[in-house]
């Protein structure tokens, strides 16, 4: 019996690893937000970090920056370029990055 239960704990776990590194996996398009926004918590600049922001946050800023409520040098051009579903997928997972 506790070789059954071993088994079906290590068969849950290698189940599990595959979705979480499909979960962490960045979606098209957050890639090139690091060209310019820096990632680690340390770096100092006038471009903000995105990670660990809320996904609302992020969205309502882009968002602003499409329709041109929210002043900008190149992010009201690259909001224009993702659609809706993308921002929301982009902006949550940001939100879980650490």
């Amino acid at each position: 019996m506790k070789t059954k239960c071993v088994l079906a704990a290590a068969v849950l776990v290698g189940a599990a690893v595959p979705l979480a590194a499909a979960a962490a996996e960045a979606p098209p398009g957050a890639s090139s937000c690091s060209g310019c926004h820096p990632a680690r918590a340390g770096v100092e600049t006038a471009v903000p970090r995105l990670t660990g922001r809320s996904a609302s946050e992020l969205v309502a800023q882009m968002q602003a920056f499409r329709s041109g409520q929210r002043p900008a040098t190149v992010m009201n051009q690259i909001a224009k370029g993702f659609s809706e579903a993308e921002i929301q997928a982009i902006a949550a997972w940001y939100a879980e990055q650490h």
